[in-house]
Formats: structure tokens, sequence, C-alpha cells
């Protein structure tokens, strides 16, 4: 019995062929187009799940279920991504459930990938607390949510778009979203080299700010020996923080595991948000770590929501 995950993010498509015990038996990466429009992201994403189909040696019309996980915003009644923040305008709406069942000829399940980051550490791990947050700070921010056992979806699959909360009331920074002052437009991989941008006022620094290929890599590489940089990434983790602190006022996790690749690859990031939180919160303070699945988490679980969908009915 194998199962299909597929991760649609903003910069990387995921794929995995695993088993009933989320065991992986075959794996496909590539990069994201980034446009000219639709199809050619629906056409990547069924290539990805294709190779990772061939890869574990199976037919896509053998499999039991696959489960999408991707950015948002979602329409869960439709199966559709409706004009993704982190991807050009141009892309418009992305049909992903229809073209991904045609394929596979099975059930086909679609989270917000924040979520199916929650599903694959509860699958996961033994024993997962019952009030956890899995956060996800990539090129954009979102959170997977559980209360009381329960993950959160929201109307049309778009709770946990954390990513939104206005941080700044000033709106100095515009987000991809086209609104302003929200937590991803300082904070996420594509928006931190704009936000250092922003903030540098003449001082020395050996950051690249006009190439164009400057990027929160660069930032985070000058951390120490680059005063200007410091100063950013200090900026950086109290926004971090302030977002932080508004999840636990508002779903009181006992843990929040934290993923995506601005975090997996900067440790430093997790440490900035735990020094801070006590400072921030008025109630318990919970555990912040960094997700025990690394860089799969998502695609991870989206496989996992795949197999429960068959092993729970569908419910």
């Amino acid at each position: 019995m194998t199962y299909l995950g597929i991760d649609l993010g903003a910069t990387t498509i995921y794929a995995v062929v695993g088993d009933e015990n989320g065991d992986v038996l075959g794996r496909d990466s590539r990069p994201t187009p980034q446009g000219p429009d639709c199809e050619a992201v629906t056409n990547a994403f069924l290539g990805s799940a294709r190779a990772a189909c061939a890869d574990a040696s199976v037919d896509p019309d053998s499999l039991l279920a696959a489960g999408i996980a991707s950015i948002g915003p979602l329409d869960t009644d439709d199966g559709v991504v409706r004009d993704p923040a982190n991807l050009p305008d141009t892309v418009g709406e992305i049909p992903v459930v229809e073209p991904l069942e045609r394929l596979v000829d099975c059930p086909v399940t679609l989270h917000n990938d924040a979520t199916a980051g929650l599903l694959g550490e509860r699958f996961d791990v033994e024993n997962p607390p019952d009030d956890a947050v899995y956060l996800t700070l990539s090129s954009g921010i979102g959170a997977g949510i559980c209360v009381d056992g329960s993950a959160l979806e929201g109307w049309n699959g778009n709770a946990g778009e954390v990513g939104h909360f206005t941080v700044d009331g000033d709106g100095t920074m515009p987000c991809g979203c086209g609104k302003r002052g929200h937590w991803e437009a300082y904070c996420s991989g594509d928006n931190i080299p704009r936000y250092a941008r922003r903030l540098h006022d003449g001082e020395p620094t050996s950051l690249p700010l006009s190439d164009e290929s400057f990027g929160a890599a660069d930032v985070f590489a000058a951390a120490g020996g680059d005063a200007f940089a410091d100063s950013v990434l200090d900026r950086v983790a109290e926004w971090n923080a302030h977002g932080v602190a508004t999840l636990v006022h508002a779903y009181a996790p006992e843990v929040v595991s934290v993923g995506g690749r601005v975090a997996l690859e900067n440790p430093g990031v997790v440490e900035g948000i735990r020094d801070r939180l006590p400072d921030l919160v008025m109630t318990s303070t919970p555990d912040i770590r960094l997700t025990p699945l690394g860089e799969e988490v998502v695609v991870r679980g989206a496989l996992a929501s795949a197999v429960a969908s068959v092993s729970d009915g569908g419910n």
C-alpha cells in the first residue's frame, strides 16, 4: 500500500511516496516555477509527483491516496490556490486537486502547508501534545495550530495565515499580499533583504545592498562581523518574538515547533524568539524548538494526511 505526499512551496516543490507507516520509498524535489502562468506551476507539480512515483517504482494509478500541502490562500472547496502572495501576480489561480486526481485516480486531500507541517509532526512523534503550533519561517510565514487535540483548518483551509498578523501599526513595510505592516513583510526570507534596505541609513556595512542577488542569507552570514547586519537581525528577532507572543496568547500552545528554511539554516532565529518571549507573554511560555523533521516536515505531513484519509475513512 503506497501513498503520495506533495508540498507546493513558493520556492521548491517536494514530493514523496511512502507506506502506511510514513516510511519514504521515493522522492523528488525541484524549483517552483515563478511563472509565466499557473500552467507552468501545475505542470511542475505533476512532474514532481510522477518523478517520486518513478523513484519508488510505483505506478501513479496504484496509489491509495494523495495529500497536498500548499502555500495559500487556498480554496479547498474548489481545490485551488488563489493568487498566492509569494508568487508573481501573473500566476493567478493554481488548480491542484483536480489535476492530481486525474494523474493518480485516488482520493486527494488539500491542506495549508503549515497545517501539513503540524500533521507531519503529530504523525511522527509519539504522544504529541494536544496544544501545539508548527510555525514556518521561510519564503513566507504561516502556522499549523492544534488546540485540544484538533488541528484548526478554518474557512476554506486558511486558518493559520499568521504571517499576515499586523505587527507594525505604522505599516512601514509592504507585504507581498498588498497590505502593510504584516509580520511576513519583515521576517520572511523574501522580505528580510527588503527590510535591510529600508533600515539602512548610510552607516558602513559589508552587505551588498545594491546587488540584485542580495538575500537573507547574506544578512545572516554577516552576523557578528557587521554592526548593521546585527542591528537588522535584532529587529527581525523582535518582530518574530512579537508574532509568536500573539500566537501564544491566542492559542496557548505547550510547544511551538519552528521550521522553514530561514529557521532551519539559521538556528539563532529560534534562539532570538526563545530569549525575548518571556518578556512579552503574560501566560505560560511554551517550549520553542526547531522541528525534528527538518525540511521534509511539510511534505511528510501531506503524506500523513493521505494515510489518514484512508485509515479513518476520510473523517
